[in-house]
């Protein structure tokens, strides 16, 4: 069995993360192909979609969110999602009982007197009236028949868990800053949740849009993406479809035949991503990308600039400069493309009125 060494495996998923070299998709394509983008900060997403675009430009993923044909919510590992419309309908049935059992996880012991059944019927009886509604408003208007749940708990499962939700504009639009106001994703959408379908199409769907976006991968990794349990039966359902590779720890890895595998000698330019990314996130084994020494910044919100295709440094900004800050000394030539790639960030970010970077002592 063919063993995919760690910069093999950093190679194909650059390319799959369209991060190897910028792609000529149309916004909502790119959304599609990536299995959504995490986006709890909402502004994050221009600067993952401007790295891995030509030409990006973020009025067309605003007039995305206005157009409803994508969609904040939360999904994978119960996090907030940018997502293409289509998919958030066809999968979220199948992310029911993860989703309800994370917020159980956080909140059991306030939520162990209530039944979600009751709890769901109340929440769509006060957004029958189609008014949008913060996490807030929905929980105050249920708090008095659960008094000793106390509203947030009662709010994260209504929100996050038990009815499928859009966060609407004009929240996560290009330089807006506004609150989250829920509605549920039918009322948003004009069409209702896809049931789940027979024999786990979605869980099979799921496997695939998953390797397509970030293979070759272990079952390990899918259930790290995904917040859920590995998907077992559909990854047997759809084995005989897809190649069988080595890591060099040994495990596993699964991938679609004619997927890219770049030769792990191709060069790999300079990137900055946002925080939260999930080309770092959606995977259980991050060293194809990262260093274990450096894991923690990929949960604590850091931004990351990548250098021949692993993450080298974090970056910030301030005020009109974006800020480079080393996790290792650069070499002279790595130093000029983190300098232009971060001249031409800070120039997308400023609307062209700045293109100042600094990279502070390694």
């Amino acid at each position: 069995m063919t063993v995919l060494d760690t910069r093999a495996l950093n190679r194909a998923t650059l390319a799959r993360q369209l991060l190897l070299e910028r792609a000529g998709l149309p916004v909502h394509d790119a959304v599609a192909h990536l299995g959504g983008l995490q986006a709890q900060e909402p502004q994050e997403p221009f600067t993952g979609l401007w790295s891995r675009l030509r030409a990006f430009d973020p009025a067309a993923l605003s007039e995305l969110l206005t157009g409803r044909r994508v969609v904040r919510t939360h999904l994978m590992r119960r996090t907030v999602h940018l997502l293409a419309a289509e998919d958030v309908l066809a999968w979220r049935t199948r992310f029911d009982a993860m989703l309800r059992q994370r917020v159980l996880g956080t909140y059991r012991r306030e939520l162990a007197g209530v039944d979600l059944g009751e709890l769901a019927a109340a929440g769509r009886a006060v957004l029958a009236d189609g008014e949008p509604r913060s996490m807030g408003e929905l929980a105050r208007a249920v708090a008095d028949r659960w008094p000793d749940a106390g509203p947030r708990p009662l709010g994260e499962m209504l929100v996050a868990a038990l009815i499928p939700m859009a966060q609407l504009p004009p929240r996560g639009l290009w330089r807006v800053k506004a609150g989250v106001r829920n509605l549920p994703l039918p009322a948003w959408l004009g069409r209702d949740v896809d049931p789940l379908a027979g024999d786990d199409e979605v869980g099979r769907a799921l496997v695939r849009r998953y390797l397509a976006a970030f293979g070759p991968a272990a079952t390990a990794d899918l259930r790290a993406w995904s917040g859920l349990a590995g998907l077992p039966a559909a990854v047997k359902a759809v084995r005989e479809e897809l190649v069988v590779f080595r890591d060099e720890r040994g495990r596993e890895l699964l991938d679609l035949p004619d997927a890219p595998r770049p030769d792990a000698g191709t060069p790999a330019p300079a990137r900055f991503l946002p925080a939260f990314d999930n080309a770092i996130l959606g995977y259980d084994d991050r060293s194809r990308i990262i260093d274990d020494a450096h894991r923690g910044l990929s949960v604590a919100g850091e931004r990351v600039v990548l250098v021949d295709g692993r993450v080298s440094a974090t970056w910030t900004v301030d005020e009109d400069t974006v800020v480079v800050r080393p996790l290792r000394r650069f070499a002279k030539a790595e130093r000029a493309e983190v300098t232009a790639e971060g001249s031409a960030l800070a120039a997308f970010l400023s609307d062209g009125e700045s293109d100042r970077v600094r990279i502070d002592p390694a």
